[in-house]
């Protein structure tokens, strides 16, 4: 493609006869195409689509068996049931559920769904028949009215009203005028045998966002798209009416590479494989890869799953097609990768040069500009999230705006409208592309008013107008306006969001020492900042204009810039991963920066000095912040929970006082301005010395090496260099091979060495610990902050807020095997123990509390095999207990210690010495503390508990199990590739080898698993994805209990990776239903009503 150079003012072409005549058809041309561009784009939200309208009949065989479906809106569409009186008769002497929407083990059963269910008669009271939802009694009746008799309940529910009819009862029945559908997970009952005549339930799914186009559709989005492309080919005709000549669309040389591109290059691709993600990349890839199976971008893990357009897409539909190929983190981060380059290329061969020519050869313009750009893209735009779409797009936008300004042309507004348009689609923080087409709509409005005198506007105008609305043959290919307008409504009523006004909060957290405010997401936004105060105040001081840099466009930069800080207020989350949005103009304003401070501009070395301040002292802000990333990739980085130190000094110190130098020699020079050193003296070149450049050198250096550490420290264990060049060169499946799963406790427990397994934990000393020594609590202490956190739902006066521990218990503390302990325990064992052949002691006791001391028996450690006895030593434990963390930080507690020693003949053992279990925590909850065997000497065959409780504090107490060597299995292993698990949106991206739990039209398969992240991640998923966020987990918790499941991160014992749950049906016999779907034609504007969020 080829563009026009603009010629002289007064020049104008000398039109033939033939030639009006062609104008005259390119003009009708123009404005016929733009017409029906429009007209064609503009109906494509309102044409039907094909919808896969799914529904669940009940029951589905002759006889009646539960089945489950869980809707992933939790409430159907709409619901009838027909209870036969026959049913009741069945259930009348025992009682029980004749059908329900929950299974009846289920706490929430009446709180949440839908019963059907028969009270049988007592002593105390007469037996009655009720049907319940939502803790709403609809209709009521003595059992002995329905019993023998030719009866029926008839039940109708949908989003305006329920209705509940009776025939053959005196009670006729109820109507409500609310909302109270229930929560559908299936259809359960306690009927058993034949189905009685007449019984059925019809459960009609809202799957309103599974739909595909339908031929009119598809025809319109074909024209659409052609008549777009026809009205931009005729502007391109009227542009080049005016006789100019063309140019290179492409400037020249654009394919050599320059030092600082190299540099560029090689260290996003070095990034690409040992650096951080984001925060969400978990959580978009799977969205992606839910796709596959629901046929729409779904939101997966919060809002009732409803269809994201008309944002999200079309980046998130790249990645979806990515996942095809595989999910592992190379291969679906590889177009952030290019995009990271081609945003580079951009600025270095589009934007610079047309700055100005001071930026076009000045070399340490140009490496600021790359090295700014590369400090603040790499801890923002490095993951799946939009943030480095939207950096792209906005300078897209404002190069093709230069263009349209350069040559008078209006195709080149065209495709920046066509960008911005695109870009915004990307996510709602692309909005900012609009300052970049209003910088340049002063000039494109003088271009069209002139050109308007002899192509008239209708021509000019509805090209532009086309290409703008050319953006909705994407997002509503198989979209409609009213699923779009439904997703608007469920984001609004659930949250998070806050205000225009509330965007104050982004940089407030910023500034917070927390995964919001993390050192290298101030450093980029600090320089930004600053380098924005330089350019205005140059300007000011220089009549608008920097020595060196192109009028126009350098006043554009800074109102493109300040423009995209205003807009972004109306992004309505202020979470501080947005900021990446401005990666791209960050390195432009730090190249007008870099000119305003050269020696060359900036004369006075006490400005120079003063910038230099300015810098220091924002990096003295940086460094306050800890070295932090998030989840899996703080692993082994140093600093990652703390600002850095050297020497026992902050290095925020360190910087603080460079600007306090900084100052004094600005002092200095203000002072004595006639003192200035000589070019070639040592003061003379330090005060040359690019300062901007230097310090993010410093700083791309600092976080390359941070990873670089990490990797070393962290080998031969999980980093992300290891585990990113494992799946780019070897296939492999990310956490998941380094995760380790007992795979049997019970077959792990050590022998006695002498006695047998009840009485050898006792040992022969013990005193103060008893079977039951557990106390009912075991909910963990820590109560982890989410303010400013990504993804954080807990606001003031929310109950989450209320209650910071909603949602954070830890493994093992809400569900243990219980029976008959083999010591005469009856405390829940955690992780499967099996109470029948594992005891355990506890100091823990109801009223005042007792010293206690426990010395168990010993026990035998396995023989070798292939040359190892195993990895680690576990121990069960409850309670709060002396540790030492990573750190080296005390943790107080009661004391535990592991005791090693060599067996002799006569069935004594000799101690050898003594070792401090590692404990991960949290307290009191249970856990299984570590030893690792290579701590113990070769000759040790035994090992023993050692424990003392001294401290009569009621929330002071331990509790212990035998221990055990655990026989493990990775992750990768026990749950393969194909069984269904639930991955928390935090965790995706680390297992991509998992079958992340299907969806189709509206219903989701049953998991088997749920793997969480660490324990304050966990806090965070567990709150997103719950019920009153309309996550998964509020159907989920309403079919299984969850087991905890043993596990270690191998060759790093001391780590919390997270955990996995076994999920245990509430009813074991029920069965997947058979799910119907039939193909419904719906209008854009159709809409079956509101999803109801009230829940």
């Amino acid at each position: 493609m080829r563009e026009s150079a603009q010629p002289p003012a007064h020049q104008e072409p000398q039109d033939s006869g033939a030639h009006r005549g062609v104008a005259r058809r390119i003009r009708l041309l123009a404005i016929v195409s733009g017409l029906l561009a429009i007209l064609a784009a503009a109906s494509i939200p309102f044409l039907p689509v094909e919808q896969d309208q799914s529904s669940v009949a009940w029951p589905q065989t002759a006889a009646v068996t539960s089945v489950t479906a869980p809707l992933l809106t939790y409430a159907p569409m709409d619901l009838s049931a027909e209870i036969p009186c026959a049913a009741f008769d069945a259930l009348a002497d025992s009682g029980g559920v004749v059908v329900s929407t929950i299974p009846r083990q289920s706490p929430d059963l009446e709180r949440y769904g839908f019963v059907v269910k028969v009270v049988p008669d007592a002593a105390d009271r007469a037996g009655r028949v009720d049907v319940v939802s939502r803790n709403t009694l609809l209709w009521s009746a003595p059992l002995s009215a329905v019993r023998n008799g030719s009866c029926a309940v008839h039940v109708e529910m949908d989003t305006q009203r329920s209705t509940v009819t009776a025939t053959g009862v005196a009670d006729s029945g109820k109507e409500f005028t609310t909302d109270i559908r229930p929560q559908v997970v299936g259809v359960f009952s306690d009927l058993t045998g034949a189905a009685p005549a007449g019984l059925q339930v019809n459960v009609q799914v809202d799957s309103r966002f599974s739909a595909s186009p339908t031929p009119w559709k598809l025809a319109a989005i074909v024209l659409a798209v052609l008549a777009t492309l026809v009205a931009l080919v005729a502007l391109y005709h009227l542009d080049s009416a005016d006789g100019r000549k063309s140019r290179r669309f492409l400037p020249t040389r654009w394919w050599r590479l320059q030092p600082a591109d190299y540099v560029v290059f090689a260290t996003l691709l070095v990034w690409h494989f040992i650096g951080a993600n984001t925060s969400d990349d978990g959580y978009i890839l799977g969205m992606a890869r839910a796709s596959q199976s629901s046929g729409f971008m779904s939101n997966y893990y919060r809002w009732f799953s409803v269809d994201e357009g008309p944002f999200y897409t079309p980046y998130t539909d790249m990645i979806s097609l990515l996942t095809h190929v595989s999910s592992v983190s190379p291969w679906v981060r590889l177009p952030t990768l290019l995009v990271g380059v081609f945003t580079w290329w951009v600025i270095s061969r589009e934007i610079l040069p047309r700055l100005g020519i001071a930026l076009r050869f000045d070399k340490i313009v140009v490496w600021t500009s790359a090295l700014v750009f590369l400090a603040f893209w790499m801890p923002y735009n490095n993951g799946l999230r939009a943030e480095p779409f939207v950096a792209l797009g906005v300078i897209l936008t404002w190069a093709s705006v230069e263009r349209a300004i350069a040559t008078r042309r209006l195709l080149p507004y065209a495709f920046a409208i066509i960008v911005a348009a695109l870009t915004l689609t990307v996510a709602p923080s692309g909005l900012i592309c609009v300052g970049a087409l209003a910088a340049g709509a002063r000039t494109v409005t003088a271009v069209i008013v002139q050109r308007a005198k002899s192509a008239g506007y209708l021509s000019l105008l509805l090209p532009l107008l086309a290409a703008g609305l050319a953006v909705l043959t994407v997002v509503f290919a198989d979209r409609t306006l009213a699923g779009a307008l439904e997703m608007f409504y469920v984001h609004g009523r659930i949250g998070p969001g806050e205000s225009w006004f509330f965007e104050f909060l982004r940089y407030q957290y910023l500034l917070q020492i927390n995964a919001d405010g993390w050192l290298t997401r101030r450093f980029g936004m600090f320089m930004l900042l600053l380098g924005l105060a330089v350019c205005v105040a140059t300007m000011l001081r220089r009549g608008g204009r920097i020595p060196g840099t192109a009028l126009g466009p350098g006043r554009r930069l800074v109102g493109i810039t300040v423009a995209a800080m205003v807009l972004m207020m109306f992004s309505p989350t202020k979470w501080t991963h947005q900021f990446g949005v401005f990666a791209g103009l960050a390195a432009c304003v730090a190249a007008l920066t870099a000119v305003s401070i050269s020696p060359a501009v900036m004369r006075p070395l006490r400005n120079r000095a003063l910038f230099a301040t300015a810098v220091f002292f924002a990096l003295a802000l940086t460094f306050v912040g800890a070295n932090g990333y998030w989840y899996v990739s703080a692993w082994g980085i140093p600093w990652w929970d703390k600002p850095p130190t050297f020497a026992g000094f902050g290095l925020s110190t360190f910087a603080a006082g460079l600007s306090v130098l900084a100052l004094a020699v600005a002092a200095w020079f203000h002072i004595r301005p006639e003192t200035q050193p000589r070019a070639g003296s040592v003061p003379g070149r330090i005060a040359r010395v690019p300062v901007l450049a230097v310090v993010a050198a410093a700083m791309v250096a600092f976080e390359v090496l941070s990873f670089a550490k990490a990797a070393v420290a962290q080998y031969p264990s999980y980093s992300m260099a290891q585990s990113n060049l494992s799946a780019a060169f070897s296939g492999g499946c990310g956490l998941a091979d380094k995760v380790l799963i007992e795979t049997d406790p019970n077959a792990s427990v050590l022998p006695p060495l002498a006695g047998d397994a009840a009485t050898a934990l006792a040992g022969a000393e013990s005193t103060g610990f008893t079977p039951n020594g557990v106390a009912a609590d075991l909910t963990s202490d820590e109560i982890e902050s989410t303010t400013g956190k990504a993804n954080s739902v807990a606001s003031a006066g929310s109950d989450d807020a209320a209650d910071p521990k909603a949602g954070s218990k830890s493994p093992g503390s809400e569900t243990g095997t219980s029976g008959a302990g083999i010591n005469g325990s009856s405390v829940p064992l955690p992780f499967g123990l099996d109470p029948a052949t594992t005891p355990v002691l506890g100091s823990y006791r109801d009223g005042a509390q007792v010293p206690a001391e426990l010395t168990t028996g010993w026990y035998r450690l396995p023989n070798a095999t292939n040359g190892s006895r195993g990895d680690i030593i576990s121990i069960a434990v409850a309670g709060r207990i002396r540790h030492v963390d990573s750190d080296g930080i005390v943790h107080p507690g009661q004391d535990l210690r592991l005791e090693y020693g060599r067996a002799g003949s006569d069935g004594t053992a000799l101690a050898l010495g003594s070792v401090d279990p590692i404990d991960i925590g949290p307290s009191p909850s249970w856990r299984n503390m570590r030893v690792p065997l290579d701590q113990l000497p070769g000759d040790a065959d035994v090992v023993r508990i050692v424990a003392s409780d001294k401290d009569l504090g009621k929330d002071q107490w331990l509790a212990a199990t035998p221990p055990r060597v655990p026989q493990t299995k990775t992750l990768t292993a026990v749950v393969g590739s194909r069984t269904p698990v639930l991955l928390d949106w935090e965790v995706v991206l680390n297992f991509p080898c998992q079958n992340l739990v299907p969806t189709h039209a509206g219903v989701a398969d049953l998991p088997t698993y749920r793997i969480l992240p660490d324990r304050n991640g966990a806090t965070i998923t567990n709150l997103w994805q719950d019920h009153n966020g309309g996550g998964p987990l509020g159907w989920t918790q309403l079919l299984f209990t969850a087991r905890a499941l043993p596990t270690y991160l191998d060759q790093d014992w001391d780590r919390d990776w997270g955990s996995i749950e076994q999920y245990l049906p509430l009813d074991p016999n029920a069965q997947p239903a058979k799910v119907t779907i039939d193909e419904t034609q719906r209008w854009g504007t159709w809409t079956p009503g509101h999803i109801n969020t009230a829940w």
